[in-house]
């Protein structure tokens, strides 16, 4: 009869690691529909564009999305469109002439949307840090030239520090 005991009690013992616990589906299915809900709230709200590696951009608070417009890159040698190169910086430093020919004659050659009444829209220019402020007027002062009403300078957007 001892033994008997003995033998039940290691029994339920033994059984007792075996269990498992039981397996809640419903908080994993609340888990998995916040993340859900978090990702497609959060999904739109990233647009890249490609930016060259040469270009490092200024940062700014900035909320406005980018959306497709022509795009000026002017790098710290060279100002391009469309990844053709238009005009060196260099010469373009001891120059006082406020509009750069070469990228009025490109940009004016390009169809832009929008050209009723000289008004070609928008255009984005993409600056490099660095790039000192007589060019960026050069180049805004062109673009208005060439017909261009709303110009718009690419930035990386950082997180906002106020409350």
């Amino acid at each position: 009869m001892l033994q008997l005991r003995r033998a039940q009690r290691r029994e339920r013992r033994h059984g007792r690691g075996r269990r498992l616990p039981p397996f809640n589906l419903v908080a994993l299915m609340d888990i998995f529909t916040i993340l859900v809900f978090f990702l497609l709230v959060h999904s739109n709200d990233v647009q890249e564009i490609s930016l060259p590696k040469a270009v490092d951009l200024p940062e700014s608070i900035a909320d406005t999305s980018p959306h497709e417009t022509p795009t000026v890159l002017v790098t710290s040698s060279e100002i391009q469109i469309d990844g053709q190169p238009i005009a060196a910086i260099e010469p373009l430093l001891g120059e006082d002439a406020l509009i750069i020919a070469a990228l009025r004659e490109a940009l004016t050659s390009q169809q832009a949307a929008g050209e009723e009444d000289g008004d070609r829209g928008e255009i984005t220019i993409m600056s490099d840090r660095g790039t000192p402020y007589r060019i960026l007027k050069k180049v805004m002062a062109t673009c208005a030239d060439a017909g261009f009403g709303r110009i718009s300078l690419a930035v990386v957007q950082k997180p906002d520090q106020g409350g």
